[in-house]
């Protein structure tokens, strides 16, 4: 017997998947989920903001300018690098959740982080009443994913129950990894 540990710790699996077990396209799926709908934004995020700031900044005056400042920042190069650092948070989470069969709790915080977010592009749209990007994966695809995604691993018994502090950590999450994605991202472009 090995005294390696692992952290964080992962139950054992079964040799054999359970009959109840959720299907790899849950865990697996929510990579390819969020690589489609992130190819939205890293076509049109940048550019939109450009075409969109001025106009956004007469509409919604009490926005503190600095936070104008900071989306006009982001060039397309740092947000493309953004959302590869991102890539390895998202695939990250869905190593764990595929090891544990969909039990892992950063999973399906990740989860629950990507369908709160899509919610998000939603809102943001109505805000301006048209496309933001994000916008238009979110209703066909970020959304639907994630329901039934959140259905496999209720009928497999592993979903841990939707709480409202399930969802502060899932959007809190969400936040972390953006800020952080393109904090990394910054700083490699900067060298």
């Amino acid at each position: 017997m090995s005294s390696e540990r692992t952290w964080p710790p992962v139950p054992a699996l079964p040799s054999k998947p359970s009959p109840c077990a959720p299907s790899p396209a849950v865990t697996l799926g929510l990579f390819a989920a969020w690589a489609l709908h992130d190819a939205e934004e890293v076509a049109f995020g940048p550019r939109w903001v450009r075409e969109n700031v001025p106009t956004l900044r007469k509409r919604f005056p009490r926005v503190p300018e600095k936070v104008w400042r900071a989306l006009e920042g982001v060039t397309q190069r740092e947000f493309t690098a953004a959302v590869g650092v991102m890539a390895v948070i998202v695939g990250s989470a869905v190593v764990s959740g595929h090891r544990t069969g969909g039990r892992s709790a950063y999973f399906q915080a990740v989860l629950d982080g990507f369908g709160l977010h899509g919610l998000m592009h939603l809102a943001q749209a109505a805000a301006v009443r048209g496309y933001t990007p994000g916008s238009a994966t979110s209703p066909v695809l970020v959304l639907p994913f994630t329901l039934w995604a959140r259905g496999r691993l209720r009928r497999a018994g592993v979903l841990r129950p939707a709480t409202p502090g399930g969802a502060a950590r899932g959007i809190a999450l969400a936040a972390a990894a953006t800020v952080v994605s393109h904090g990394v991202a910054r700083r490699l472009i900067e060298r």
